[in-house]
């Protein structure tokens, strides 16, 4: 038996929420047949208008900006893991700096996250 593919994950950056969030809104049709679940895991609070809008296809995750690595790693484990039990195809994290991006992408490929993603290269917004 196979193991099974790993979810296709995106590292998100852009200089506001906004921006992260059109972004990967644009992502979204074009990437996914219809009713196949993808998540997203957004840093820190929308800036005005949210973009993004949960149904049973798209579950939407935020939590506290903040280090992601350091001082965030246990929130960002909890809310990845809790989201990859829903076995989404596509999942895309949107990051409100871009100050750690190489150590968060270095921990996302060490275990359990480097049988459980399959990360492409990042989107700047």
């Amino acid at each position: 038996m196979s193991p099974l593919p790993g979810t296709i994950t995106t590292l998100v950056t852009g200089a506001t929420a906004g921006a992260r969030e059109r972004l990967i809104a644009a992502q979204l049709p074009a990437d996914s047949p219809s009713g196949a679940c993808r998540a997203v895991l957004l840093e820190g609070l929308p800036d005005g208008q949210t973009i993004l809008i949960p149904s049973p296809t798209l579950l939407i995750e935020r939590i506290a900006p903040g280090c992601l690595c350091c001082t965030g790693n246990l929130v960002l484990r909890v809310t990845l893991n809790r989201l990859l039990r829903r076995r989404p195809e596509r999942l895309y994290i949107g990051l409100a700096t871009t100050e750690h991006l190489d150590q968060l992408r270095s921990w996302l490929r060490q275990p359990p996250y480097d049988q459980l993603l399959e990360l492409t290269p990042d989107l700047h917004s």
